[in-house]
């Protein structure tokens, strides 16, 4: 069908005039195509705090904030420069990952304007920070965790001043959980030791359930220290906490090289060297150290891992659980209007347009004239789950243009006060195409929130698009 509303007669006019008009088949662009696939996991990697100081060079790309401006389709490391590109690109290979840099001279800040701005990201990487996070940058760091974010901290051993300002990462990330305007009462549940080990290769904990250990990019089964240090756990102040890998000959609550724990709805991995995300190559004049290849560790899947399950990509490590279950009401539309919050005949079983399954679907726009509808139902995500939205979505349009977006469809996420906190993704007439393709995005950063998913569908004054949903989901594990 072509997908425009059976009231709007004056539309198969214009239609037929165009020559737009057949029977039984879907009008599109020829050359449309359908939306790119969504990138759910949104890190944010900090060079702010002298990360490229000395022989330090922890930046995915000398291109910053965003490394694709270097190279948009890298394929090996050294398509970006920088001493962690192997991290980065890896993850850019997967296409599930969205990543950018706190370049130089900002700072982090929660609930501001910044692109860079944490509430734009699902993780934050502090990869060995080389100098005090302001007063204003620990609420925000905290804030973010506490409601949901995930918290990469990677140390350096103690004396490892690379500025020379008289704060090495030791002391900088102890500082961030003792002294914040948030919870400065262990909120963790371990203190980083003050200690400089020359070299060992520490090994993982016996834990065949857990995310970071036996992940989607590997099993993780050693680690290395090439001068680094480890963490004291306290159980008593954060139950969550638990060592994954360990200094050789320590166990338990002492000597812990990789740690995990939860703080609020977020998650925290402790990593207690920075040479094994070490790729060896970087920018010109720097003595590096390949500890991403070791050939006795697995430092490549302890890194990847560690951030898929940060930014909600799994449910187990760190002590956290979550029952999986599908929290949205009514998510096929056969109830009607039931759960939902709509405009006027947006949920219907119109022969127009086909629901995916079942008669009904939800059906936005199609006109052919100025119209505005909304789609939206409120839900509240767990403490601790790795959340995504899914959805089906069909468009279908009379429009012909292959490079102007006339109507739009955004998917949105608001507060309980209805300020929009994301905008997942906006489709348009350009995103036509035949059938329903799945779209997917994490919520998991707003774990232990009542959030609202909002479409809003805007046609403008001439030739219709319609924008159709049916079998939604916001599934948490």
């Amino acid at each position: 069908m072509l997908g425009f509303r059976r009231s709007r007669h004056r539309l198969t006019t214009a239609l037929t005039v165009f020559g737009l008009l057949t029977t039984g088949a879907a009008v599109q662009a020829s050359s449309a195509a359908p939306a790119a696939a969504a990138t759910p996991h949104r890190v944010l990697f900090d060079n702010a705090h002298a990360e490229t100081a000395g022989n330090a060079d922890w930046i995915l790309s000398t291109s910053q904030p965003d490394p694709l401006g270097q190279d948009s389709t890298p394929s090996a490391e050294t398509d970006w420069t920088g001493a962690i590109s192997s991290w980065g690109v890896a993850l850019q290979k997967t296409g599930n990952y969205s990543l950018k840099t706190l370049p130089s001279g900002s700072s982090l800040s929660y609930g501001g304007s910044a692109t860079t701005d944490l509430k734009n990201f699902d993780t934050l990487v502090l990869p060995e920070p080389n100098t005090l996070f302001t007063t204003a940058e620990k609420t925000a760091i905290m804030t973010f965790v506490k409601n949901g974010g995930g918290l990469f901290m990677i140390s350096d051993h103690t004396g490892a001043d690379r500025n020379n300002d008289g704060e090495d990462a030791v002391e900088i990330l102890n500082d961030l959980m003792t002294n914040n305007s948030v919870d400065s009462t262990d909120p963790f549940g371990f203190s980083i030791d003050s200690l400089s080990i020359s070299s060992d290769y520490p090994s993982a904990v016996s834990d065949s359930s857990n995310a970071v250990l036996h992940g989607s990019f590997g099993t993780v089964s050693k680690s290395l220290i090439a001068s680094g240090t480890t963490a004291t756990l306290k159980p008593a102040d954060n139950g969550a906490v638990k060592g994954l890998l360990y200094r050789t000959g320590y166990s338990g609550n002492t000597g812990a090289f990789f740690a995990t724990s939860t703080f609020g709805s977020g998650r925290v991995a402790f990593w207690g060297d920075s040479s094994p995300i070490d790729d060896g190559t970087g920018q010109s004049g720097n003595t590096l150290y390949d500890g991403w290849n070791d050939s006795g560790a697995t430092n490549a899947a302890l890194a990847l891992n560690a951030t898929e399950w940060l930014a909600g990509g799994s449910s187990s490590g760190g002590g956290g659980t979550c029952t999986a279950a599908q929290l949205l009401a009514n998510p096929g539309f056969e109830s009607g209007s039931s759960s939902w919050t709509t405009s006027s005949g947006v949920i219907t079983n119109d022969s127009g347009e086909a629901a995916r399954t079942g008669s009904y679907k939800a059906w936005l726009n199609g006109y052919g004239s100025a119209h505005t509808d909304t789609l939206a139902q409120s839900v509240t995500i767990p403490s601790g789950c790795a959340a995504t939205l899914s959805f089906y979505l069909h468009v279908v349009t009379a429009e012909t243009t292959t490079s102007t977006a006339y109507d739009t469809l955004k998917a949105q996420v608001l507060n309980s006060g209805g300020t929009v906190l994301s905008t997942l993704a906006t489709y348009s007439n350009l995103n036509a195409g035949s059938g329903y393709t799945q779209r997917s995005f994490s919520l998991s950063g707003y774990a232990g929130q009542t959030v609202t998913v909002k479409f809003t569908g805007v046609e403008g004054s001439t030739l219709q698009t319609s924008f159709v949903l049916d079998d939604t989901a916001v599934n948490v594990s």
